[in-house]
């Protein structure tokens, strides 16, 4: 028990080291970290694209002083504590020392590492989906009535993370159906378990009934301008490459389900993964969503390795099974992370351009993947504006309007002056303080903006001035425009509540 304790502590203390050593120092925080740590400022029970549980982080965050090293602590915490679970599940099915060093270091040495490298609801989404299935395994060994409420906690908490983790739920139902497990649909305690859940989750659907339910525009944004663009050949490939390293591991999971004896009574998890990733398929979702799936079935593909591979000739292709997955990720490791400077990796864009890891969400190749090309421009942004900013007159009577959520968050977080900016995009439009007069507006404008003499504001302000631009030529971001609006010649706060009004229905140009 000491060496397992011991070999478990080794693998988290790796699992953190790793995560921070991740990131070149060329790259900034990603774009909706941003958002994600401004939401704590305005603690509510949803958002505009997640529900609340990521604010109730970046509370913690910024009460322990909001430095990269906090932001990255959490989504490192999120994937050492999967390892944790999938340890356990191997615990629970039997297995000894050599599954449970399999299934930490298939879990250690897979895309996790580069979900783990950014805060985003991703890292805890893919935490909960383990959970949810660990939880409920425990009820099929035990019997126990205390791991359905373990459960229903893990779903509802999930729930409150990202709704992705629907996908679980309408994936394992009807795989219940089809195994003896469906007795539990007839018991007293499941329907109570049930209720735990909508109780915990009830505030976040009340709050998004309150607002009309933005999550379907959410959705349905997100179906015609970025998975429209999802090939579903890309997507099935994408699942392989995720866990390369241990690719042997969950296929002969999937196997053992439906052959092993001693796996019959988890057979329905095999169907789980067909009607969930099925459903993935059908809507086209991204191939991130489904990581989730993954972990737990390493559990079982671990422990049935370890069972038929006892043989003392057997111990190579053990070690074998050890080895390859740390071997892949040196290889490609730096790749797959953000340890490559932008200019090494336009220099050598061979095996990122293999991988599809060049190819953004509008389907067309790019320098850079697009979550590095999101951690580029950012800290040069909040500079300019702060400077900007300190020449200004009427400073208390200043606005600083951006164009995206992405410019706003990163505006707040790099400012030195305590600059609070805000958009028109994402959550930030609910955030726009109207009870103060505004005299001057800083504008970030994106580069592709159709009106960059600023004709529509020229009726408004007595001087218009283009100050400068994103130059950093490797940022999503390249050519976004700072411009200064000064001396309002009318009240600016009713024209901007009509142009809020206007998004929330709907009405944007």
């Amino acid at each position: 028990m000491r060496t397992k304790t011991l070999l478990l502590t080794l693998f988290i203390l790796l699992k953190f080291a790793i995560q921070y050593f991740a990131i070149a120092p060329e790259y900034d925080l990603q774009r909706d970290e941003f958002l994600h740590l401004d939401q704590a400022k305005h603690l509510a029970w949803g958002y505009l694209s997640v529900p609340p549980v990521t604010s109730w982080i970046s509370c913690i965050i910024l009460f322990l002083g909001g430095s990269v090293f906090w932001i990255k602590f959490f989504p490192a915490l999120f994937g050492a504590l999967t390892i944790v679970v999938v340890w356990k599940t191997i615990e629970s099915l039997g297995g000894g020392l050599f599954a449970l060093c399999l299934g930490a270091i298939s879990m250690l040495c897979s895309v996790l590492l580069r979900l783990n490298v950014l805060y985003q609801p991703n890292s805890l989404d893919v935490l909960s989906w383990t959970l949810v299935y660990y939880t409920f395994i425990r009820y099929v060994q035990t019997d126990q009535v205390k791991w359905l409420w373990f459960c229903a906690i893990a779903f509802a908490f999930g729930f409150l993370n990202k709704y992705n983790i629907a996908f679980l739920a309408l994936g394992l139902a009807p795989a219940l159906l089809l195994e003896p497990v469906r007795k539990v649909f007839i018991q007293r305690n499941f329907y109570l378990a049930l209720g735990l859940v909508l109780l915990l989750i009830a505030p976040n659907l009340y709050w998004q009934y309150q607002h009309d339910f933005p999550v379907m525009a959410h959705m349905q944004e997100l179906q015609e301008r970025h998975l429209v663009n999802v090939q579903r050949i890309d997507f099935l490939r994408e699942q392989v490459l995720f866990f390369i390293g241990s690719l042997e591991v969950w296929l002969i999971a999937l196997f053992a389900l439906c052959f092993y004896r001693p796996f019959r009574p988890y057979r329905f998890l095999g169907f789980a993964f067909v009607f969930t990733l099925g459903l993935f398929l059908f809507f086209r979702a991204k191939s991130y969503y489904a990581i989730g799936l993954y972990p737990i079935f390493h559990a079982f593909g671990a422990v049935y390795l370890e069972t038929i591979l006892q043989n003392s000739w057997k111990q190579y292709l053990r070690l074998a099974l050890l080895v390859l997955p740390v071997f892949l990720i040196l290889v490609i490791g730096k790749t797959l992370l953000p340890m490559r400077s932008p200019i090494e990796i336009v220099k050598h864009p061979e095996f990122y351009q293999t991988l599809g890891m060049l190819r953004w969400e509008d389907g067309k190749d790019h320098p850079l993947p697009q979550d590095f090309s999101d951690m580029q421009g950012w800290s040069e942004l909040g500079q300019k504006v702060d400077k900007l900013y300190a020449k200004m007159d009427h400073k208390n009577a200043t606005l600083i309007l951006c164009d995206n959520y992405g410019q706003a968050g990163a505006i707040n977080f790099y400012s030195r002056l305590g600059i609070q900016a805000v958009s028109l995009n994402a959550d930030y439009i609910n955030w726009i303080n109207l009870e103060h007069p505004i005299k001057n507006v800083i504008l970030i404008q994106n580069a592709d903006d159709d009106d960059p003499k600023r004709k529509d504001e020229q009726p408004l302000f007595e001087r218009i001035t283009l100050v400068d631009s994103i130059e950093n030529q490797y940022a999503r971001e390249k050519g976004a425009r700072i411009y200064a609006l000064e001396g309002a010649k009318v009240p600016i706060a009713p024209i901007l509540r009509e142009d809020i009004a206007k998004r929330k229905r709907g009405e944007e140009d």
